[in-house]
């Protein structure tokens, strides 16, 4: 039996994509974050990155503002948990 050069060609690349889907899907593992309200921040949270800025001074890694827009939003600040 003899195989053409273009036979021989998708058998081999049938072979390479078969091997690389029986791997199965990666998995990542996602990191959570832990909220804490601010104890620092004064008045009405409307930017995430003020509140961000005074969440810094406290040990945290970031904060965003979170509640009812405008009228009742608090600065939570996260970190890893």
């Amino acid at each position: 039996m003899d195989l053409s050069p273009k036979l021989f060609a998708v058998v081999v690349l049938l072979l390479l994509f078969g091997s690389t889907e029986m791997q199965g899907p990666v998995r990542v593992a996602l990191a959570r974050d832990c909220e804490s309200q601010s104890h620092k921040f004064v008045g009405l949270c409307v930017r995430d990155q003020n509140c961000a800025t005074v969440c810094l001074t406290e040990g945290f890694t970031g904060g965003k503002c979170h509640g009812f827009p405008v009228f009742r939003q608090r600065c939570f600040c996260t970190k890893p948990c």
